[in-house]
């Protein structure tokens, strides 16, 4: 089936143009609400916190900071990428088979 700019749906590299983007959405979405919420929570801690209070906003900041970073690792950098799964479940395998020899 051909589209307005004369690719075929059903091609392998639009397939995976396709699953690049859904990826790059989903961490732009990510950063988007990290981005928010700690915004939210800084602004809380600010008009709360009072005369002599502690700041506290860094704490959610920094754990959910970590998990963004996983996040930007996986999606920018390959960590776990395509055919991760698949060498992981062929070096397991070949791991297996040896222990079976002896």
């Amino acid at each position: 089936m051909q589209t307005d700019t004369g690719t075929r749906r059903d091609d392998d590299a639009y397939d995976a143009a396709q699953k690049r983007a859904e990826e790059l959405q989903g961490y732009y979405i990510h950063l988007l609400v990290y981005a928010v919420v700690n915004l939210g929570l800084f602004l809380i801690n600010l008009l709360t916190k009072g005369d002599g209070g502690s700041w506290w906003f860094y704490w959610p900041l920094a754990g959910w900071g970590i998990g963004l970073g996983v996040h930007t690792l996986t999606v920018f950098v390959g960590v776990f990428g395509e055919g991760w799964k698949q060498r992981k479940a062929d070096d397991l395998y070949q791991r297996a088979r040896r222990n079976e020899r002896g």
